[in-house]
């Protein structure tokens, strides 16, 4: 299918109405797609054949609840607003307080890096060193609030603050590459622009270690089917995250196809509404997945964040 991509370009720097849409749509997919986490491609049409969708809730989540992808994103966002811009040490403190609190859902690389006991700057990299593997898709999921942050900044800090966080986590620098392209395909969003016309551009701008592997999945002729691996790895949850931007014509199209891919689905789809919410707006997220979301912090008491806190944030911090 043909993606219409039908965004006016009158803007002059990053839309705050889009931000909303960005932040909103990674918790929307990541809340939608939770309940089918691991489950067989084709599950989410099966549950709702029409297309349309609910927030159903399972496997101990209820109906709207958003998992570790959108509470990490808040996480770093409420650093940069209280820490006025980013502070890494004080980012990892929040994410390992909120891992200490044992959230329902919590990758098993980012968990080991957060309580191994080891110092902000070397967990990650200790981590990496010692099991070879850390090219996790975790660094992405949690990107919108920094995305939005950073966009104002232009492409080369933009891509910057996505390595530097990715960082305190992933000790592989396929991760840091690969949230560095997702920042700076939101901020193209949040401007008005293609983000998939864009990715030729980004990837002149990726390390070149890394740009054939980027290239490959970012290809226009790439497809879930053709990933090497599970798509809970970096490489093929982003690019089956614009493979369902670019052939759906709608928000809720883009987040059903991304959760019909059966595996890590809360965080494909995360990401996926992440790039749809800042293409499409906010206006186009129906309210009814909007009026059930929920965040729960676990490690910050009783709060729960829900849609107008979360536009509030993704305000905040595109000013």
């Amino acid at each position: 299918m043909r993606r219409r991509f039908t965004i006016a370009r009158t803007m002059t720097g990053p839309s705050r109405d889009r931000a909303v849409g960005a932040v909103w749509g990674s918790a929307v997919g990541d809340a939608l797609g939770a309940p089918f986490e691991f489950g067989p491609p084709g599950g989410f049409r099966e549950r709702f054949p029409d297309g349309a969708g609910e927030m159903c809730g399972g496997g101990g989540l209820d109906p709207g609840e958003a998992t570790d992808d959108t509470q990490m994103a808040v996480l770093v966002g409420e650093s940069l607003l209280e820490r006025g811009g980013l502070d890494l040490p004080d980012v990892f403190a929040r994410f390992r307080r909120w891992a200490a609190a044992e959230p329902k859902d919590i990758g098993l690389q980012t968990e080991a890096v957060l309580l191994g006991g080891d110092p902000w700057d070397t967990a990650a990299a200790l981590h990496f060193q010692v099991n070879g593997r850390a090219a996790g898709n975790g660094s992405l999921m949690r990107a919108a609030t920094a995305a939005v942050h950073f966009a104002a900044a232009g492409r080369a800090a933009t891509m910057a603050a996505g390595r530097r966080i990715a960082a305190l986590t992933h000790g592989d620098p396929a991760a840091w590459e690969g949230t560095a392209v997702l920042h700076e395909l939101v901020r193209v969003a949040l401007l008005g622009e293609d983000p998939v016309a864009a990715v030729p551009g980004v990837l002149g701008h990726v390390d070149e270690r890394h740009r054939e592997r980027w290239a490959t999945v970012l290809d226009p002729g790439w497809r879930p089917e053709d990933a090497t691996e599970f798509n809970g790895a970096v490489w093929p949850c982003l690019g089956s995250a614009l493979w369902a931007l670019r052939t759906t014509s709608s928000f809720e199209s883009a987040l059903a196809g991304a959760i019909d891919l059966g595996g890590d689905t809360d965080t494909v789809a995360a990401v996926t509404g992440m790039l749809a919410g800042a293409v499409h707006g906010p206006d186009a997220i129906p309210v009814r997945w909007t009026a059930a979301l929920h965040v729960p912090l676990p490690g910050f008491g009783s709060r729960v964040l829900r849609a107008p806190e979360l536009r509030d944030l993704a305000l905040s911090l595109a000013r």
